[in-house]
Order: C-alpha cells, then sequence, then structure tokens
C-alpha cells in the first residue's frame, strides 16, 4: 500500500479550506482535515486489531436533555456531516446525539490492513458509547449504516432501545443474485472513480436522475478525495467495506430483531450493491424498494413501516421533513 501511495500522481495540490456546506469541489485528504463539520469534533483513541485507531465523533447534548440517547450511524458514501439537519432537529427536542465517523470513513482512520466486518464496527461503536457513559440508546442507520444498525440491534439489544432504519442496503441478499467481485478487482474500480462517476452513480440509483445543487455539497465531500495523493489508501478502504456488505447480509437475521423498529424507505430507491455483476434478466428486480420495505416490515417483529413516495435513497436530505416528522413520532412514543 506505500507503494501504491508514493506512485499516485495527484490531479492537483491541496490548498485552502473546504467549509462545511460550500459546494466547489477542491482535494480533500484522507481525515478530511480542512473540512468543517457542522458541531464540534472529538476523537475517540482505542487499539483495534493490534493498531491505535481514531474514531470521529460528534457528540451533541441539548440544553432541554429529556434523558433519550440516539446514536446516527452513516452510509458508505457519506460520514456524520450530512446529519446536519436531523440532529438539530433531534437535539432541539431534548436527545442527545451520537454521531460517529466509522473507521475508514470520513475524519475517522482509514488504516492499511484491517478486518472490516459489521461486527467489529458495531463494536467499536458500542466502546465509545461505554466511554461516553451512554447505557441506552436509539440507533438509526441510514444505507450501509442500517446493516450496521442492525448488527448493532443484534449482539448488543440490551443497548438498543429502539431501531430505526432509513432506505438501508441489506434487504436482500447480494451474493444470491450476483457474481462475486475480488477485493483487488473492487480496489482497481474504486480508483478509477471520478467525480463525474460518482455523480452518475448517486443520480440513477440514488435520485432517480433528479439531482438537485443542495446534493452537491454531499457528492463533493467524496469525490474531492480522488483529487489527493491520500486517495489510493482511502479507496483501498472503500474496496474493504464493499466486500463487507457484500459478504456480510444481515437480511437472514431480521428475525431475531428484540428491539421496535420503524423503517423509513423512500420507494424511488433502487440501490442495489452488485447489480452490474447480476445476470441482465435478474438486475431490473434487484434494489426495488417499494417491495422491499414491506417485505422487511414482515419479517422484522414488532415493525412499523413508512413509506415515502416518490422519494430515493436519502430521504433526510431530499424531503426532511417528511422523513423527521415519523421519526419523532417513533422516538416519543
Amino acid at each position: 500500500m506505500k507503494t501504491i501511495l508514493l506512485t499516485f500522481i495527484a490531479a492537483t495540490t491541496l490548498s485552502g479550506c473546504y467549509l462545511f456546506g460550500q459546494n466547489s469541489l477542491i482535494p480533500l485528504d484522507k481525515d478530511l482535515s480542512t473540512v468543517e463539520y457542522p458541531y464540534p469534533v472529538s476523537f475517540f483513541g482505542f487499539h483495534s486489531q493490534n493498531q491505535p485507531m481514531r474514531m470521529a465523533y460528534m457528540d451533541v447534548k441539548p440544553e432541554n436533555y429529556n434523558g433519550k440517547n440516539i446514536v446516527l450511524l452513516h452510509g458508505k458514501n457519506f460520514n456524520g456531516a450530512y446529519w446536519q439537519e436531523t440532529i438539530s432537529a433531534l437535539a432541539q427536542k431534548g436527545y442527545r446525539v451520537v454521531v460517529p465517523d466509522q473507521v475508514g470513513f470520513g475524519k475517522s482512520t482509514k488504516p492499511e490492513h484491517y478486518q472490516y466486518s459489521f461486527h467489529q464496527l458495531a463494536t467499536n461503536t458500542k466502546n465509545l458509547l461505554d466511554k461516553l457513559g451512554l447505557k441506552k440508546v436509539s440507533v438509526l442507520g441510514h444505507s450501509m449504516g442500517g446493516m450496521l444498525a442492525t448488527r448493532f440491534a443484534l449482539i448488543f439489544p440490551e443497548t438498543t432501545e429502539k431501531l430505526v432504519l432509513v432506505n438501508p442496503i441489506g434487504l436482500e441478499d447480494y451474493q444470491a443474485q450476483a457474481a462475486y467481485q475480488p477485493i483487488d478487482e473492487g480496489y482497481q474500480n474504486e480508483l478509477k472513480n471520478t467525480a463525474e462517476s460518482y455523480k452518475k452513480y448517486q443520480l440513477t440509483f440514488y435520485y432517480d436522475n433528479r439531482w438537485k445543487p443542495e446534493y452537491d455539497r454531499w457528492l463533493n465531500l467524496l469525490a474531492g478525495w480522488t483529487l489527493h495523493p491520500d486517495y489510493p489508501l482511502v479507496a483501498w478502504n472503500a474496496a474493504l467495506t464493499s466486500d463487507m456488505i457484500f459478504t456480510q447480509p444481515v437480511v437472514h437475521e431480521f428475525k431475531n430483531v428484540k428491539a421496535p423498529t420503524l423503517l423509513i424507505i423512500g420507494t424511488r430507491d433502487r440501490t442495489a450493491i452488485g447489480k452490474d455483476r447480476a445476470p441482465k434478466e435478474i438486475q431490473p428486480t434487484m434494489g426495488l424498494y417499494n417491495e422491499l420495505g414491506r417485505k422487511t416490515q414482515q419479517q422484522i417483529p414488532n415493525a412499523q413501516l413508512v413509506e415515502l413516495d416518490d422519494v430515493g435513497h436519502l430521504p433526510h436530505i431530499e424531503a426532511f421533513d417528511r422523513f423527521v416528522t415519523p421519526l419523532l413520532k417513533f422516538l416519543g412514543e
């Protein structure tokens, strides 16, 4: 990996500071050190798999604390910053909100070698909560964060008061539909990413070909990495986490979830991992969230379903008011 890092030639050099919410594309280092998050960022230092780690997190403590806590878990192509509006709405209602960047994402450590698993990331998150002295939390996960939130709820049921899944991936077993992609091949594909390729993917699967200028800030946080000499390390971690998603399904264990669960599903979403590697006749049947949400509700005991018609993969970005209303109602029940 060090050789790759030394031989990679950046398209341009880092300069200036990327302020949160800025819609320009500039090079960003692996730690997003020039990116200002919407709330103060702290770091949880710990050892994992025989190496030091730092997990970045925001811990927002409201003055009108209601005694309830919630953890927000980001998706694969995002970091904790995109929960800005959600954090504000929850804090106004008195919730203490903890928002980590998982190892390999955002401002957290990008290790050269790590055996990624949802069990490991859930354990890292639990250790952070233990450090903060939080024994009971609601857990909200979006996209990949939905798979992680499910795993957290399964292995730490005593900690999980409520579970919220927002357009989670993993509502189907991708291994049963698509061919496996070796990590080395996935890494080479990650190295080819550009702002244009990221936007094309998000436009197609996340937003159903309906792009709005306010989506640029989240795209640029991802695409800015491709312009920096650190990108090979970021791409390597992205390949490892993609493998984790593909090879570690949670769909078969939904029946074991104990916590009251809310599914918030934008029905226009068509995200499906490995769809391009599936047989052509199967591809149109993958990622049909208008069907997957209802199927998943039937699998999870004590689950509620809120379907958001004409909304894609990111309800909390695309249709915040329609997302936050059922969220707050569920948390307050």
